[in-house]
């Protein structure tokens, strides 16, 4: 337990080390919301990839691997081809138009792009992100508690007291700019344990074929890309959600954010490969603890739960079983840094939405960037106490939940209300500010009601469960968009500012 704690109290002060130097280079809103546009590929990279992952990749990934095997790669597919698609296709333009607007949030960009002087769009990206953030962040640190439970043994709520402390010491007193930091720590003791893990319980095992045996013996399924339950229409509607698990990464304003804050255009191609490798090897290597798990700790007739509720426990259970105490220590470290380096990026982000995008643009346009700063921390430092409130709420009323599905909804949210038009933004010179508007909206409105309402519908109800609330939001925003957009005037100025973003001009 010593060497356990030991790990853990020297990450968690690096941590704090990274909030303290960062906070001496504070100047203005600017530095604390965009860490003043200069980060390197790397560094962008890396908090990109670290930001867009969260619990769900160590906790809920791993424990998907455990509980339906190879069907689990459909997510790294949609990764992929998501983080591919953002940085390759979107990242140029995106960057090159927030640089004309000097924007240094979406909100932003979004209220100079479609020249929006009635604020609209302001206010609903603030709400939206202040909703869903909260609700993604009440995940994580729900995720906080149960890691400190599953590796050391401490009471859940303890864990969460504690994890929830440093956190919000580093990312309220450095802003994005420690956020960014400590995500490239963070983001590569992330790597290292997602991919080394399975290599030594692969060995442990006697090599891939003996795993393959073994997850035969359990369920034959485990090895198929259907999964256990066999292909079916409520399979393939499955499949189809997990794959477009991706749509999130084409602009969610926590991932876009990263893109404002390079340094210039030519960090962009050099990023996108790193980011696209780093998602490539982290989630498979995700899937496959699962799966050495399930092979290794179970066997045939034993239950799922036995690595804990839903399989989510996996990742613990297969630590203590293979590494020495110390390593113990790193992995719980590695599953805080999944936790932390999305918990803090969306403090920063909802925190802006509050103070720069609603305080400052609304209601005070004569407060100076620089009178900000503190109001951006208490804004943050509020956030997280509701984000608290919510995630210690959830784990009274239900104790069943697991991590995957309680982030997901959150991202759901903030994909659908954000990333359709976005896209349609960056693409379409007929979008106006009446259709960013209606799909914003009806983005919002979606997820909860494809969540929560679709799967009571008669006869379809159990197919619209199996898709998930993302992929039908997705496109109902961006139908939104487009028709609203198409019934009203087309804007003036769209076309010359689509074309620059798109020449060869930087």
């Amino acid at each position: 337990m010593v060497f356990k704690l030991v790990a853990v109290a020297i990450y968690l002060l690096v941590l704090i080390a990274i909030g303290a130097v960062a906070s001496r280079r504070m100047k203005d809103v600017g530095d604390y919301f965009a860490a003043g546009k200069g980060l390197g590929y790397w560094v962008a990279a890396f908090s990109a990839r670290a930001t867009g992952e969260s619990a769900w990749l160590l906790i809920g990934l791993t424990g998907m691997g455990a509980a339906v095997g190879a069907k689990a790669l459909w997510v790294v597919v949609g990764e992929v081809l998501g983080v591919a698609g953002a940085w390759l296709l979107l990242c140029r333009p995106f960057k090159r138009l927030t640089n004309r607007y000097a924007s240094i949030t979406v909100p932003d960009y979004l209220e100079s792009r479609f020249a929006d002087a009635s604020r609209s769009l302001r206010l609903v990206s603030a709400g939206a992100l202040v909703v869903f953030v909260t609700i993604y962040v009440s995940a994580q640190i729900d995720a906080t508690g149960q890691a400190f439970e599953a590796f050391l043994g401490w009471d859940y709520y303890v864990g969460i007291a504690v994890g929830f402390a440093v956190v919000l010491a580093y990312s309220v007193a450095g802003g994005f700019l420690a956020v960014a930091w400590s995500d490239v720590f963070q983001g590569a003791l992330m790597f290292l344990g997602l991919t080394g893990l399975p290599i030594v319980g692969l060995i442990a095992l006697g090599g891939p074929g003996v795993m393959v045996d073994r997850l035969d013996a359990i369920d034959p399924g485990l090895l198929s890309l259907a999964g256990p339950d066999g292909w079916s229409l409520s399979t393939a509607l499955s499949v189809v959600s997990l794959t477009l698990i991706g749509l999130g990464f084409l602009g969610s304003p926590q991932i876009f954010v990263r893109f404002i804050a390079l340094r210039d255009e030519r960090e962009i191609s050099r990023g996108a490969w790193v980011a696209i490798a780093y998602t490539l090897f982290a989630t498979t290597g995700a899937v496959l603890i699962g799966m050495v798990g399930r092979a290794l700790l179970t066997g045939p007739g034993e239950p799922l739960d036995a690595l804990g509720d839903g399989g989510e426990g996996v990742l613990a259970a297969s630590a203590n079983a293979l590494l020495h105490p110390i390593l113990i220590g790193l992995f719980v470290a590695i599953v805080l840094s999944a936790i932390m380096s999305t918990v803090d990026s969306l403090l920063v982000l909802a925190g802006s939405a509050l103070v720069r995008d609603v305080h400052q643009k609304i209601q005070r346009p004569d407060l100076a960037d620089d009178a900000l700063v503190k109001k951006s921390r208490l804004a943050t430092l509020g956030l997280a106490a509701v984000a608290l409130a919510i995630s210690l709420g959830v784990a009274v009323s239900t104790p069943e939940r697991t991590v995957f599905w309680f982030v997901i909804f959150g991202w759901s949210g903030i994909s659908a209300t954000f990333c359709p038009t976005l896209i349609l933004s960056l693409f379409w010179r007929r979008m106006t500010a009446r259709g960013a508007l209606a799909a914003m909206v009806v983005g919002f409105l979606c997820v909860p009601l494809f969540k929560f309402a679709a799967p009571h519908v008669p006869g379809i109800g159990p197919s619209l469960e199996a898709l998930g609330e993302l992929p039908p939001a997705f496109l109902f925003s961006g139908l939104a968009g487009v028709l609203v957009s198409l019934a009203g005037e087309a804007p003036p100025d769209a076309a010359e500012d689509l074309s620059w973003a798109g020449s060869d001009r930087g």
